[in-house]
C-alpha cells in the first residue's frame, strides 16, 4: 500500500479498485476490437482477389479464349481445337494463381492472441485475488453461530420434557 492509499477509507480503495478494473476490461475489448478489425481487412483483401478470380473466370475467360484461340489458328496454323484447348489451359494457370493468392491471404487471419492472453493474465491475478474479511463480520459469524446453538440446545430441552 502506498503513503497515498494509507489515509483512504475503504469505500475509496474499492471504488478505486473498481475504477481500475473497468479501465483494464475497456482496455482489453479495445484491444481486441483492434485485432479483429486488422483481420477483418485482411478477409477483405483476400476475399475480394478470390471475387477478382472468380470474375475472370465467369467474364473474361470466354471472350479472351476466343479471341486467342483464333489469333493461335492463324498465327500458327493450329486446328481450332488445339488452340481453344492451350488457351483454356492458360487461363486455369491463371485462375489457380489467383486462388492460391486468395488462398494465401486468407491464412493469415488469426484469432486476437494478445487480447486472448491479457485476458487470460487478468483472470489469472484476478482469482488469486482473495477478500479479507472486514473487523465486523468475524464477530457477527461467531454470534450467529452462538444463537444457532442456543436455539439447538433450547430445543432439545424443549422435546425432552415433553
Amino acid at each position: 500500500m502506498s503513503a497515498a492509499d494509507e489515509g483512504r477509507s475503504l469505500g475509496e480503495l474499492v471504488a478505486s479498485a473498481t475504477g481500475e478494473l473497468s479501465g483494464l476490461v475497456h482496455d482489453e475489448i479495445a484491444l481486441a476490437k483492434a485485432e479483429i478489425r486488422q483481420d477483418v481487412k485482411r478477409a477483405l483483401f483476400g476475399s475480394v482477389a478470390g471475387v477478382v478470380a472468380a470474375g475472370l473466370v465467369v467474364f473474361a475467360v470466354p471472350l479472351l479464349s476466343f479471341a486467342l484461340a483464333f489469333w493461335l489458328r492463324n498465327w500458327w496454323d493450329l486446328p481450332l481445337a488445339i488452340a481453344c484447348l492451350i488457351v483454356a489451359g492458360i487461363y486455369l494457370v491463371l485462375a489457380l494463381l489467383m486462388a492460391l493468392w486468395a488462398k494465401r491471404k486468407l491464412g493469415k487471419i488469426s484469432p486476437p492472441e494478445r487480447s486472448i492472453r491479457s485476458a487470460k493474465e487478468s483472470a489469472t491475478v484476478l482469482s488469486r485475488a482473495k477478500p479479507r474479511p472486514r473487523d465486523g463480520d468475524s464477530d457477527e459469524a461467531a454470534g450467529a453461530a452462538e444463537t444457532s446453538e442456543a436455539r439447538a440446545v433450547a430445543g432439545d430441552r424443549a422435546g425432552s420434557s415433553a
